[in-house]
């Protein structure tokens, strides 16, 4: 007599591919939200680090660095927040804040390309040693964007970018890098009592935070993946940014008050654009709010 070897039928072939691919098709969500998760604690990390910096740096200039739009000097309209911050904490050369900065977008005097012993004696920090990591030229970020859209932002000045990793961006000839998008930086006003955008001139001149802060650098990230007319932060310039349903407004006193009040009205604002890369998404990742 033969005997029949012991084998899979085709239909028992067929359940455990078909268990398999529903055990696979449960477990890929899984993945990419541990891996959600893993880039947001990263992110919010990477925001505590910058602000132990802005303490450092405000520890020996009494104050946090300015995020004012523009340049304070005549021949350039704009120097957003977002560069302001990352020369404050590590240099426009990213070998340290110059104390004699001007903050200006194209004044070379304090940050020299070749500077002197003497000249790197009187700087302070870099305060951010990881940022340096993360810091990038807006002209290798957004290339012809930024020249066609706001070429006075300054294609060689640095920004901080998130560790979101969405952009490849060439550094050197051979040499690429993955860059996330600008961190914004927005200082409080602390001698102002007001939020809701009405004060004249400019909009929102006499509130605690001004919209105007990093709108250039804004209008360049919309720009460089094509027009985002119902963007959240399209129309930052307007009434959004001060809007109740932007997170920046204090829901608690809102709800009881009904007045616009920002979260952390003694300090600053800091925002990550996630892993979206557009600013005023719900991923957004913030030193304020939830």
């Amino acid at each position: 007599m033969k005997c029949k070897k012991p084998a899979f039928t085709l239909v028992e072939l067929l359940t455990v591919l078909a268990i398999i691919a529903l055990l696979v098709g449960l477990l890929i969500p899984s993945l990419t939200m541990i891996r959600n998760v893993a880039k947001e604690a990263k992110q919010k990390a990477q925001l505590t680090e910058i602000g132990l910096a802005l303490t450092a740096f405000r520890n020996d200039y009494g104050d946090y660095p300015p995020s004012d739009q523009l340049s304070h000097d005549t021949s350039v309209a704009d120097y957003s927040g977002a560069q302001k911050l990352a020369e404050a904490l590590l240099g426009r050369d990213l070998l340290g804040f110059h104390p004699r900065s001007t903050w200006s977008a194209t004044d070379p005097a304090w940050y020299p390309p070749n500077p002197t012993p003497a000249n790197l004696d009187r700087r302070r920090g870099p305060y951010l040693e990881l940022g340096t990591e993360s810091a990038f030229r807006l002209g290798d970020l957004f290339g012809a964007a930024l020249a066609t859209t706001t070429p006075s932002l300054q294609a060689n000045t640095f920004v901080i970018c998130d560790s979101f990793g969405v952009k490849k961006v060439t550094i050197a000839p051979g040499q690429t890098a993955k860059a996330g998008m600008p961190i914004l930086y927005y200082r409080a006003d602390t001698t102002k009592k007001k939020f809701d955008g009405t004060g004249l001139p400019p909009p929102g001149s006499q509130d605690i935070y001004h919209c105007m802060d990093n709108f250039p650098l804004i209008q360049v990230a919309d720009s460089a993946d094509g027009p985002l007319p119902d963007h959240p932060l399209a129309t930052l310039g307007g009434t959004y940014f001060y809007s109740p349903q932007y997170k920046i407004v204090d829901q608690k006193i809102f709800g009881s008050t009904g007045r616009r009040w920002p979260l952390r009205p003694d300090s600053y604002l800091l925002i990550s654009a996630g892993a979206d890369s557009k600013y005023g998404t719900d991923d957004d990742i913030c030193n304020f709010g939830n």
